[in-house]
């Protein structure tokens, strides 16, 4: 299916609706962030020639989209901290993250990529499994989202460049579980996650140390 906003017409016209999108689930290390975007229709069409799924465009296309949503949109980014996904689960920690980013848009309806519609939100929702591949708005808070976290996880991994996530952005790469092990567990890990869970179960070191933060 080619991207459109197919799904986004279904509330009628006139009515605003944001496409919401996460990136950040899976990673052993930084926060979960949701962005939320509203396309106006004075943008749609050069957003269609351009947008897709964060995860097939190049980073070089991202950030050239990132720029037209961000000029020309509507938009909110909500992050749910390391701790918050500790205490939530991620699931949870997730819908935190697309809440705070919807507070920060106008909008009368949601299209939310996935399968589960955000809890409490008391506007209309449509979930579009492989949303940011379809429809518009999701597709650029996918972009916004994902070169938003890039970056974050890039700042985040100049204290700790051992740990490689300016390359792969606090997931389970191999770079970074072998840091692990040499270097222990830093305060922007989750601990709740399997990996880094086990790791303190048999005496790694935990919480940072100048050999953490050693290149």
């Amino acid at each position: 299916m080619a991207l459109d906003d197919a799904f986004a017409r279904r509330f009628g016209e006139g009515v605003l609706v944001a496409g919401v999108d996460e990136v950040g689930r899976g990673p052993l290390a930084g926060p979960v962030v949701a962005a939320a975007v509203v396309v106006p229709e004075s943008v749609r069409e050069a957003l269609l020639k351009v947008a897709g799924d964060s995860k097939v465009l190049t980073a070089k296309k991202r950030v050239a989209v990132e720029v037209l949503v961000r000029e020309g949109c509507a938009f909110g980014i909500g992050e749910a901290s390391v701790a918050e996904i500790d205490e939530l689960n991620i699931r949870n920690a997730t819908f935190l993250a697309m809440t705070r980013a919807l507070a920060q848009v106008p909008y009368g309806a949601v299209v939310v990529d996935g399968n589960a519609k955000i809890p409490g939100l008391k506007m209309p929702q449509e979930c579009v499994v492989g949303g940011d591949g379809k429809e518009l708005a999701v597709a650029c808070a996918s972009i916004l989202a994902k070169v938003y976290r890039d970056a974050l996880m890039a700042k985040l991994g100049e204290a700790y460049p051992a740990y490689g996530w300016a390359k792969n952005a606090g997931y389970g790469t191999a770079v970074h579980m072998d840091a692990l092990r040499h270097h222990g567990v830093t305060e922007h890990h989750r601990r709740s996650f399997a990996p880094v869970r086990d790791m303190l179960g048999v005496g790694q070191q935990d919480e940072s140390t100048p050999d953490a933060k050693a290149a």
